[in-house]
């Protein structure tokens, strides 16, 4: 017989009911700032530790008894909900376009975290004309995106994958170009690089499981809706 965990008053122990939650996976770093306001007035208020700078746990409950948080890096995320890990999330279209997950669907456009990636290259080689390429060779953390990009114009791109950093590649002799993802652009210009052409604007969108969004669409559903009426409200 499966024995159910229980706590001291009898009722299901924490395991168990934290199991039952929906989980929404958010990206650290920079875009909480922005999301903050955003999960405020979608009514998601995280437990204190979740703004404690020492902690050092990645899940958080909530003041909503069925939705706890968990915090991933930016490409983690999408990963988490295409496997199910995680029910919701929230991550750029770089990141999507980049896997490309059948398993997520990706209901709506937040509007926040705006930013673009772009093809860049040393200040000396500004007036490059990009269609007269036959061969790339580009440091990025993006190599599907940028092989897609080129071959749409009969370019073949050589990939240097980097997880950061990518700046330092030219400068370094790694190689002439890079694709990276730019919002001020400020990042560039210190590093004496330019942008070449642009491949997407990028927005950060809410994104679900498919087969969580079937199989609990009743909780989730909701979700979608008091996320829009936040985006629409900020």
């Amino acid at each position: 017989m499966t024995m159910v965990a229980e706590d001291a008053a009898g009722a299901p122990g924490a395991s168990e009911r934290s199991a039952d939650k929906l989980v929404l996976a958010l990206p650290n770093g920079r875009i909480l700032t922005e999301l903050r306001p955003l999960l405020k007035r979608a009514g998601i208020e995280p437990e204190a530790a979740f703004d404690d700078a020492g902690a050092r746990q990645l899940r958080f409950a909530t003041n909503q008894p069925g939705l706890d948080i968990v915090l991933a890096r930016a490409f983690d995320v999408a990963t988490y909900v295409a496997f199910g890990a995680a029910h919701l999330g929230i991550a750029g279209n770089d990141v999507l376009m980049e896997f490309n997950y059948d398993e997520i669907y990706a209901p709506l456009d937040l509007g926040i975290g705006r930013c673009r990636i772009v093809v860049a290259a040393p200040v000396e080689q500004s007036h490059d004309d990009p269609s007269r390429w036959s061969h790339v060779r580009v440091a990025t953390k993006y190599p599907r995106i940028t092989r897609r990009h080129f071959a749409r114009r009969g370019v073949q791109a050589e990939c240097v994958k980097l997880n950061g950093a990518i700046e330092l590649a030219p400068a370094l002799g790694l190689c002439k170009r890079i694709v990276d993802l730019v919002s001020s652009g400020a990042t560039l210009r210190a590093n004496r690089l330019v942008e070449i052409e642009q491949i997407a604007d990028i927005t950060s969108r809410l994104i679900v499981n498919r087969a969580a969004f079937k199989t609990r669409h009743a909780e989730i559903a909701p979700w979608i809706a008091r996320f829009e009426e936040a985006t629409r409200a900020g």
